[in-house]
Parts: structure tokens; sequence; C-alpha cells
């Protein structure tokens, strides 16, 4: 008598719920790994312009999708701060940070996590090696700024100038920074302060989504930027923002988004599948991705 077939492999369903998310390269980086790893994943974006929904809908997104057999999702502009009151629970990363890029389905529950703050510390080390951070500016005081920040002062960065259009966000971010670290400097910043701010900063850290490619453009007048000041811009479609292109143009050292894209991207994916993967491998994958 034949022995019993062994039981396949499980699959996973995963999604990302953004605005503008058709050119993200998430999905291909999770199901390329998970096919080198043996096993089946299907990576769905739920783009809210696409679906004409209003950002406040990631609530009913995220409390349908276990409904529909996701094992997780990643989150992200303008959906990373508004997900949190429809979560069930939220990892101490992204409790800290107000925060959340990953939302993993936990026996019947919805828990939040931040893998952009590690993903983005990673990709400072990594791509601008010995570059002083004592002091940076920060554009965006949204989910990915929170994410920055949290990273910044977790490496030790001693002064953050948070400046965003919604001035009432970027002082509800310094007031978070100033409970959870309140031996650093933090404070927000108008239009009209960026050029003192970024006259005594090491770097500067754009955070908002202009670059993107549904939103072109710099996120500051480029007679702002300096040789002396390092950028980092998070946007990486394009890999070559604007701002990258302005930065490198006048002899910055510059941090494009690509590396903070992996490293977030590898975190996740451990997440939602608890299979360990390969961060070399991805990083090859994505610059296949990207090439040309």
């Amino acid at each position: 008598m034949r022995g019993a077939a062994p039981a396949p492999e499980r699959s996973f369903l995963v999604g990302l719920i953004g605005a503008g998310i058709g050119p993200s390269l998430t999905p291909a980086l999770h199901e390329r790994e998970a096919g080198a790893l043996g096993r089946r994943l299907v990576y769905r974006t739920i783009d809210i312009d696409v679906l004409n929904l209003p950002p406040e809908a990631v609530g009913e997104l995220v409390r349908s999708a276990p409904r529909y057999g996701f094992d997780g999702l990643n989150i992200t502009h303008p959906c990373k701060q508004l997900v949190l009151p429809h979560l069930d629970g939220l990892a101490p990363d992204a409790a800290a940070l107000g925060a959340v890029n990953t939302v993993v389905f936990e026996g019947g529950a919805a828990v939040g996590h931040n893998t952009d703050w590690s993903g983005f510390l990673g990709a400072l080390d990594a791509g601008l090696p010995g570059a002083r951070r004592d002091r940076v500016v920060l554009l965006g005081a949204g989910g990915a700024g929170a994410a920055v920040a949290h990273a910044l002062f977790t490496a030790g960065t001693g002064g953050l100038a948070v400046f965003d259009p919604d001035a009432g966000r970027a002082r509800d971010l310094v007031r978070g920074l100033r409970e959870r670290f309140p031996d650093r400097a933090c404070a927000a910043v108008g239009p009209g302060d960026l050029a003192w701010a970024l006259a005594r900063a090491d770097g500067l850290v754009n955070a908002t989504p202009v670059g993107m490619a549904d939103h072109p453009g710099l996120p500051l007048e480029a007679g702002l930027l300096d040789p002396s000041v390092w950028v980092a811009d998070l946007v990486y479609r394009p890999l070559r923002t604007a701002l990258v292109a302005e930065a490198e143009r006048i002899g910055c050292r510059v941090l494009p988004g690509g590396r903070m894209a992996v490293l977030q991207a590898v975190e996740a994916f451990e997440l939602i599948t608890r299979l360990a993967p390969d961060p070399e491998r991805m990083s090859a994958h994505f610059a296949e991705l990207t090439a040309g």
C-alpha cells in the first residue's frame, strides 16, 4: 500500500495598499524571492487611486483582506498612519513610531510592524559610510518621515529639523520625538527656515512623495542644496529622482532610495512568510529590475 502523498508547501497571498503604486517593484521582489525559496507567493497591488477610494479606506481594506486569504499586507503613502486605529496590535517599533508599513495576520488578529526605520538605517550605514549625521534636515513628517527620524536618533543624530507642508503634522512628529528622545534637539521648521537649517546641517533626507513617478519635481528649491550636505531620497521609482540628480550635479554625496526599498522588503518578507530571505539575492534582483 502506498504511503500518503506529502502535504504541499503552503503558498502566500500578499498585498500592497497605497496611492499611485503601479510602478512599485515590491511585488516582483517578494514573488521572485519566494520562488527562489521553492514557494509560491502571489503579490497584489491595491491602489486606492485606481479604486477611487480615499486614504481613510485603508481600514476597510485591511479588515477585508483576511477574508480573501491574504497572509499579510504592506502599507505605503498615504496610509501608514491612518491604518493604526484599524489594527488589533502593534509591534514595539510600530507603536513607538506611530506608523506601520507591514501588517501580518496572525490567529485572526492584524498586527502592525514597521520595517522602514531599520531599512533606512541599514541603507544609510552601507550607502554613506563615514558620513557625519549629527544635524539633519528631514523633509516630510508622515509615516516615512517618522521612521527616518526614529532611525537617525537611534543612530546618534543630535539635532533634527523637520519640515512638512502640513505644519501641524511636523509639530506632532516633533512632539512625539521629544518624548522618546528627550536628550536630542528637534524642531519643526517652516519654508522660510530651510536655508538656515541646511546651512548648519550634515545631511538632508527627503521622506515626501515628491520625486515619485506620479509626483515629479523637487521637494525644495534647488538653490538651497550645498555640496557639503549629503542627500538621501526615499523615493526609488525613479531611482534617480530630480533631487538625486541635482544633488549629484553640484557634488553632494547621495543615497538613492533603492537600498532602503530592498532592506525594508527583506524584513517585511520574513515577517509575513516566516521564511528567511537572502538579502544579497533580493538586492541583485532589484538591480536587474531597475537596470537601464
